[in-house]
């Protein structure tokens, strides 16, 4: 590997994030899917060093891996891959934006941190490990530079290096028996630094030391001999923290009391027990005190008795003290600085490069290969792959698509037609044709991109079901919701037989099959297969995670469909609220929610609230997206809507009207949109008496469906049935009975059995 910057042909390293002595995290680029990740390297241990040390070292990278790949929550760093390259083993991970709370105490220049985040922290991570024990895993490594606060609040667990699963007994005697220390010692429970079996419960203890020193700005025991840092996690009780700041609330002082408890079953039961404690005491509530939390750390509490503490294990007594959150440099140790959980520094036998940062091809360290004809070209098509994603995410579909023919084009003449890259680039144009309303050519890309990752990366691999379920999206956007119907159920079972019912890939199927449920007229399956999705996703990844949030919305529409219109406003309001605190207001989910709670009003006959929300949301849209953005024209239409049924006529026909034309020049005279404010505007003539003018109108949105939707469909049919009864009522009773004894004939043939 130190010869070339390229892991197994894929991962190609770009600079160095964290360097130590057992290993180095770089950022990279995954050139098959085009995407920047981080990936840890093992340093490769050489004859000189011991081979029990050396296998242990592999053991825990070889678990970090398992452990991490396994969990699937929003507060624990994702695993893409693992493997071994030149005898180097290496981890993939999630790259993250952000800062680990060493970094920021650091940054702060050792002062604490917000008390706000502060709160926030010990929220969002005791979730994470609430997570993780449910799985069996304890992290027993638990420490500032461990969890990650990004750059959009989310805090983030990382290194599951020393994790073990709870059933596997006998780790730790395999892994301290070469004196290799189980923690870091100013993080370390009682129980760890007694050599004694841990639980859960030592994570928690872990948890409270993270938090005295991000909320005081020093660890519970500041004490540089580590002989006495043990002793005084073992046998001293810890000061409050708010003897060091008084504005700390009263809650987060015994909440980190009750944490650094010194026998497990005086601290809370579980993380999500504390979780709990948390939320109840930022709204000013504190839980009755019970059994399960005797803090003999409280302020002017005396020390329990207790039988003499027995010596501490013979591994700790050549233990350093490790680096508490200033990420200063140990000179004993020859550590650079802070190095993300890794320690000491190398590159490799050859290599004298110095321990400041290498240039952004990282060849400071690890010198490049030389490069193959193609490869200047691949990462050109990568980046320009990367910048078509963008985009699309921007909503600028037509550009990426042209982005993304090109790069399929040329991927393709350099690659192959069935290399992962050039189906990841023909992939994304069928999302591009998907979002531009062209589903018969994206179902068309969908299907050939499914069947060239099945050839090459097999029939259950993730990449051929997420081709294999665009597939089922697009054939429900073309009305084909059988067929759908079945397409996501194949998937579903593959993905619940390779991924497990609790990945997200697992969890995002099973949510489009609830939706494609209540399209084939099946609300009630539909609303109780949401209503499960939802609670699992709540559990797995929270309860304001925007997918949960689009699942409640889910169960929020089947119960419209249902005709439970109360239940329905009471769920879309709650989902508009929580979009608004976790996405924002403006944002387009926080809005969607909005327009569907006013359907729901308008459904209740609470026209006149439905009005005032259509108003404001006309407003917001507009100073969003413009007067004439479809979301924009789509809540002037509700708008109009609810003018009509409080009998506001002639406002209502003027709003239909504006609309209608803003929609036939922005969206075309065909588009559905188009042609359900071209109704509105009949619906309203009807109401005026202007039956002649209504007759135009209704003539013209049956001649657009039949256009896009065919003579024979129900709403074609509608269209003409509003066609006819408007001639009755301007006295052209023979046209009208003729056209009615036509569309007779249209319903009978179609209810006709197939021969």
């Amino acid at each position: 590997m130190a010869d070339t910057r390229l892991i197994q042909s894929r991962y190609r390293l770009l600079d160095l994030i964290g360097r130590g002595g057992m290993g180095e995290v770089w950022r990279a680029r995954d050139e098959s899917l085009g995407r920047l990740v981080a990936v840890k390297c093992l340093k490769p241990m050489g004859p000189q060093h011991d081979q029990a040390f050396t296998r242990i070292l592999r053991e825990r990278f070889r678990r970090e891996a398992r452990v991490a790949a396994a969990l699937q929550h929003r507060g624990v760093t994702v695993v893409h891959d693992f493997g071994e390259h030149e005898g180097v083993l290496y981890l993939v991970m999630e790259l993250l934006d952000g800062q680990n709370l060493s970094q920021l105490l650091e940054e702060n220049q050792q002062r604490p941190l917000p008390v706000d985040h502060v709160v926030d922290i010990a929220e969002q991570v005791a979730d994470a490990l609430g997570y993780t024990h449910r799985q069996g895993i304890v992290h027993r490594d638990l420490k500032p530079a461990n969890i990650m606060r990004l750059t959009d609040g989310t805090v983030k667990i990382c290194d599951f290096g020393i994790a073990r699963l709870g059933h596997d007994i006998g780790v730790t005697s395999r892994l301290t028996g070469t004196g290799i220390a189980m923690g870091t010692p100013h993080y370390m429970s009682p129980e760890q630094i007694g050599g004694k079996e841990v639980d859960h419960r030592s994570d928690l203890y872990s948890l409270g030391c993270v938090l005295y020193e991000i909320a005081t700005g020093v660890p519970p025991f500041d004490l540089a001999d580590p002989w006495a840092i043990l002793v005084g996690h073992r046998d001293t009780p810890p000061e409050p923290p708010r003897t060091h700041r008084a504005e700390l609330p009263g809650f987060f002082d015994r909440v980190v009391l009750d944490l650094l408890a010194k026998t497990p079953d005086e601290r809370p039961a579980d993380a999500s027990d504390l979780r709990r404690r948390i939320v109840l005491g930022r709204t000013g509530e504190q839980p009755a005190p019970g059994p399960a939390y005797p803090s003999s750390a409280l302020p002017g509490a005396h020390p329990v008795a207790t039988a003499p503490r027995p010596e501490l294990p013979a591994w700790a007594r050549n233990m350093t003290a490790g680096h508490k959150a200033t990420g200063a440099p140990d000179p004993a140790a020859g550590l650079p600085g802070p190095a993300a959980g890794l320690t000491g520094r190398w590159t490799s036998a050859k290599s004298t490069a110095p321990a400041s940062p290498p240039g952004t091809d990282g060849s400071a360290v690890l010198p490049p290969a030389h490069p193959a004809p193609a490869s200047a070209l691949l990462a050109e098509l990568a980046g320009r792959h990367s910048a078509g994603i963008d985009l699309g995410r921007l909503g600028r579909w037509e550009e990426a698509g042209d982005i993304h023919r090109a790069v399929a084009a040329r991927r393709e003449s350099v690659l192959g037609p069935d290399h992962p890259d050039t189906l990841a680039s023909r992939y994304e144009i069928g999302f591009t044709l998907s979002r531009t309303g062209r589903a018969a050519d994206a179902l068309r890309e969908f299907g050939q991109v499914a069947a060239g990752r099945e050839r090459t990366l097999g029939p259950d691999h993730p990449q051929t079901l997420a081709a294999r379920q665009e597939t089922a999206y697009v054939l429900g956007q073309l009305g084909r919701h059988f067929e759908a119907h079945q397409v996501y159920a194949a998937v579903l079972a593959a993905r619940e037989r390779s991924m497990g019912p609790d990945h997200p890939d697992t969890l995002r199927c099973r949510h489009n099959l609830a939706f494609n449920l209540s399209r084939l007229g099946r609300p009630e399956e539909s609303w109780q297969l949401a209503r499960e999705v939802a609670d699992d996703r709540a559990r797995l990844l929270g309860p304001t995670h925007p997918d949960t949030l689009a699942t409640r919305y889910e169960v929020a529409y089947t119960l419209g469909r249902l005709g439970r219109w109360a239940e329905a406003l009471e769920a879309y309001q709650e989902v508009a609220r929580a979009r608004a605190a976790s996405l924002g207001p403006d944002h387009p989910d926080t809005l969607a929610a909005r327009y569907e709670a006013g359907i729901s009003l308008g459904r209740l006959g609470r026209s006149a609230e439905a009005l005032e929300l259509y108003r404001a949301l006309v407003a917001d849209r507009t100073r969003v997206g413009g007067p004439s953005d479809p979301e924009t024209l789509r809540a002037r239409h509700g708008l109009g809507v609810n003018l009509g049924r409080m009998g506001r006529w002639e406002e209502a026909l003027a709003e239909a009207r504006d609309v209608c034309a803003m929609r036939g020049s922005t969206l075309g005279p065909d588009h559905p949109d188009t042609v359900i404010s071209c109704r509105e505007v009949a619906v309203a003539l009807g109401w005026l008496g202007r039956w002649t003018d209504a007759l135009t109108a209704y003539r013209q949105v049956a001649e657009a469906r039949g256009r896009t939707l065919g003579p024979d469909h129900a709403e074609t049919l509608a269209a003409r049935q509003d066609e006819a009864h408007c001639l009755d009522r301007l006295g052209r009773a023979e046209e009208a009975a003729e056209l009615y004894r036509t569309l007779a004939a249209h319903r009978a043939q179609n209810a006709l059995p197939p021969h």
